[in-house]
């Protein structure tokens, strides 16, 4: 079984605990294209046997998100998972539509984002969060992100929430952003809630939730299969394939991309790549 398929990942799960349970059931290499926090929810691609050797195609995938912002209170993880370290009153005047919305917008573009402490990146070796839990100072280089689109969701008066959505690239760290956007409002504020509705191409209305995953044909039925994920690349069709199997260079006079390779009958083989009119394998199934 080669292939991908989409995860709708519910709270309380880890993304290592929904790779386990697939993992079980197909009896394949299973990995995913980034994780998702316990708490947070939504698209989590996992690749399957052979799939597993397009993740250097997705690594760099744009993210959209839905989330929730908590205001009048700031938590040490920055999410609901946290510990309250300040809290503050949150006047009506914070809460007003077209302020919100303004301060939203206002994030568009490329900005410098400093990640949280607790989180996987590491600095001299070590992950931030050991830092953090040791309570360890490190310092935190920024990275380049960019917000491509936010929009206002809603606005809870009562409870003091603002939803929002966001698109943004690679690296943007949605527990950050909605700090700073609660301090841009005068406030401050923690994640409250997190779904993440596409990566990439992959968007949630294609994925299956966890728990309607029984077995393997459970799995097969909503497969992406490396071929239909590669069926916007143009084909090549070998009367020889040995060396091509065998990684021999093959003379191709077409232009460099990736390209779906079949035999003479008509079969799936795999995915090549044409540099300088050079034909390689890249992936066999």
């Amino acid at each position: 079984m080669n292939g991908i398929i989409i995860i709708n990942k519910p709270k309380n799960y880890t993304s290592h605990d929904i790779v386990y349970k697939i993992k079980k059931i197909v009896n394949e290499k299973v990995g995913h294209t980034g994780t998702l926090d316990p708490n947070a929810t939504g698209v989590l691609p996992l690749l399957i046997g052979k799939g597993t050797e397009i993740s250097k195609y997705l690594i760099n995938h744009d993210k959209t998100y839905e989330a929730v912002i908590q205001l009048g209170e700031k938590r040490d993880t920055a999410d609901v998972e946290g510990q309250v370290i300040q809290k503050k009153e949150v006047q009506a005047s914070t809460l007003e539509n077209e302020k919100v919305k303004k301060i939203l917008e206002s994030f568009i573009g490329k900005k410098l984002q400093t990640p949280p402490i607790y989180s996987a990146i590491k600095v001299k070796g070590k992950k931030l969060y050991e830092y953090a839990r040791k309570g360890e100072n490190v310092e935190i280089e920024p990275r380049e992100i960019e917000i491509y689109n936010i929009e206002l969701i809603n606005i809870d008066k009562t409870n003091k929430t603002i939803e929002f959505r966001v698109q943004c690239s690679k690296g943007t760290y949605i527990r950050t952003l909605c700090e700073d956007i609660s301090e841009k409002l005068g406030n401050i504020g923690y994640m409250k809630e997190l779904k993440r509705t596409q990566v990439g191409e992959f968007k949630i209305e294609n994925s299956i939730k966890i728990e309607e995953i029984k077995n393997k044909e459970d799995v097969e039925k909503y497969l992406i299969t490396l071929e239909k994920y590669f069926s916007n690349k143009n084909n090549i069709e070998l009367k020889d394939i040995t060396p091509f199997l065998n990684g021999v260079q093959i003379s191709y006079n077409l232009p460099d991309d990736l390209y779906k390779i079949y035999d003479e009958n008509g079969k799936f083989i795999g995915i090549g790549t044409i540099k300088n009119k050079s034909l390689k394998r890249d992936i066999i199934i």
